[in-house]
């Protein structure tokens, strides 16, 4: 067993859909993605999995409708950090 390949968070799948579904990636550089997206997972509880299609398996719907507006608001709250982050207002005048 490889722990840094088949150990993961749950929640990362669902941010980076999350973050695909209201289209930040449409019109947002790597570099902000990325940020967000590590903002957004520090300010979830992890769930640590080995296999996702097990994990998404045993969850409710409640749990994993839950687990989404978890996800949600973790991004919300993720970009407005990054809106009071100077190194963005760097990036955005590069």
């Amino acid at each position: 067993m490889k722990l840094d390949v088949d150990i993961h968070n749950l929640y990362e799948q669902l941010v980076v859909q999350h973050v695909h579904d209201i289209e930040l990636d449409e019109i947002k550089d790597p570099e902000y993605l990325a940020d967000l997206c590590c903002i957004t997972l520090n300010i979830l509880t992890p769930r640590y999995i080995r296999d996702d299609v097990d994990a998404f398996s045993h969850l409710s719907d409640e749990d994993f409708l839950m687990m989404q507006a978890k996800v949600a608001e973790a991004v919300e709250k993720a970009r407005a950090q990054l809106v009071d982050d100077k190194r963005q207002e760097q990036r955005d005048r590069d």
